[in-house]
């Protein structure tokens, strides 16, 4: 007999809603009031039913002696009084003719029945008898009463504990919220919880604080901390090219008089490098204060690629698969190209290649590809790989002028080599639909 291989079967997961707090908490508190209530209902009714049973078998057993009394004097016994009775419970039968007196609800009769038994002569049981209804339903009762008040104690307590935990929940939910957009670089978002308001003159919170507040405050404080470290080093960035600017420029003139030679080569190839540094280190700065403005205008993209890689004096292929008008601002456009074309020969290897295909274009290579570092963590400024010459601010530039022209701007790696740079554009309206879709990993090299 041949057996068949068993396909495994990954465990089932719990929904996505199982695992939040709200829900985490309505299980907890409705486990525990569940718990707190079937306690509390088998101690009531224990105590109840203890306290019934026990007042009707002090009935039963002086209705006995009553009995006991008028059998011996010879009288006549009472209804629902004799010797061996029918129906009467085998067991108080033996403890009666054994010698004792004793009790028992009858469970065999057609209405609840409370029993009581003792000897009398001739090894015969002497037994009363009386109706036990109204003490039985008075438990029924007191159990259904239970089950219902449980319930809807279970209930209410659940709907006053699920809002006060959706209460929790929500502030958590700005919080994360808040932290959402801080770390995609919206550096001005703030909780504002009101219970997080400091007193000035004590520096000290004005109220009682929760622990949710807490958190609140503290990522406030820590976004403005951030906030103002981030815009200390923008100002000195923007200082630093600019001051630089100024002797740069003299430098440059007083090099352009120097006499013929090799030295004045390589001191004037310096000093554009210097220019050139300067320059990128001012637009970048611009472009962290987020203070650029668009002049756009309706170009059409294939002869815009086309001046941008005559300009770059590089040997790029254009190649134009379908042509569209952008609504675009021009300058900041040419730039993002020039510096994709740029990168491409300076750190790639060739042919290179940019093709427009409607509003995307790319610009690809043969050479070893984007670094890990890049495709993973994006632009890094003044970082560059297997000791190539470059500031890493290229493509830096090329990002920061793409989110300003709100194109979308994707690197990648091509799966036959090379480093493949995508730039989708929006459209004129005039111009054919392009494709859209989501973010993809961003980087410079």
């Amino acid at each position: 007999m041949r057996l068949r291989p068993r396909r495994f079967r990954p465990p089932r997961r719990l929904p996505h809603w199982a695992g939040t707090l709200t829900w985490k908490a309505a299980a907890f508190i409705t486990v525990m009031c569940c718990g707190l209530a079937a306690l509390l209902g088998v101690l009531v009714h224990v105590s109840v039913t203890n306290q019934t049973v026990g007042e009707a078998r002090g009935r039963a057993l002086d209705r006995l002696a009553e009995v006991t009394a008028a059998y011996e004097a010879g009288d006549r016994l009472p209804p629902g009084a004799g010797l061996d009775l029918p129906g009467l419970p085998a067991p108080l039968r033996e403890l009666a003719t054994d010698g004792h007196r004793g009790t028992m609800v009858g469970d065999s009769d057609p209405h609840p029945t409370m029993w009581a038994a003792g000897p009398a002569s001739g090894g015969r049981a002497l037994a009363v008898q009386f109706d036990y209804s109204q003490g039985a339903h008075a438990i029924d009762a007191l159990d259904r009463s239970i089950v219902w008040s449980s319930a809807l104690a279970i209930g209410a307590t659940l709907l006053v504990g699920a809002f006060a935990v959706t209460r929790v929940t929500r502030r958590l939910h700005a919080t994360a919220q808040v932290a959402r957009r801080i770390s995609a670089g919206d550096l001005d978002a703030r909780v504002n919880d009101p219970r997080t308001a400091v007193d000035p003159r004590t520096r000290y919170p004005a109220g009682p604080q929760d622990e949710v507040a807490a958190v609140a405050g503290a990522l406030d404080t820590m976004a403005s901390s951030l906030q103002s470290k981030l815009m200390s080093e923008q100002r000195f960035t923007a200082d630093v090219a600019h001051e630089l600017r100024t002797p740069l420029t003299g430098l440059h003139a007083a090099a352009e008089l120097l006499p013929p030679g090799r030295p004045t080569e390589l001191v004037r190839d310096r000093v554009a490098t210097l220019r050139t540094l300067t320059e990128d280190l001012l637009e970048i700065s611009r472009l962290d204060a987020g203070r650029e403005l668009l002049e756009l205008d309706s170009e059409p993209l294939a002869p815009l690629a086309e001046r941008v890689v005559r300009a770059s004096g590089t040997e790029t292929e254009v190649r134009v698969v379908s042509d569209v008008r952008v609504e675009t601002d021009r300058r900041r456009l040419e730039r993002v190209l020039g510096n994709l074309v740029a990168n491409a020969h300076k750190h790639g290897a060739g042919p290179v290649v940019l093709t427009v295909d409607g509003p995307v274009v790319t610009v690809r290579d043969h050479g070893g590809g984007y670094p890990e570092y890049l495709l993973e963590h994006g632009p890094q400024r003044f970082r560059t790989e297997g000791g190539s010459k470059g500031h890493g601010l290229g493509l830096t530039i090329a990002l920061g002028q793409a989110e300003v022209l709100c194109a979308r701007l994707v690197f990648a790696n091509a799966p036959a080599g090379g480093a493949i740079a995508t730039l989708t554009l929006p459209q004129d309206e005039r111009g054919a639909p392009g494709p859209t879709g989501g973010e993809g990993p961003t980087g410079a090299r």
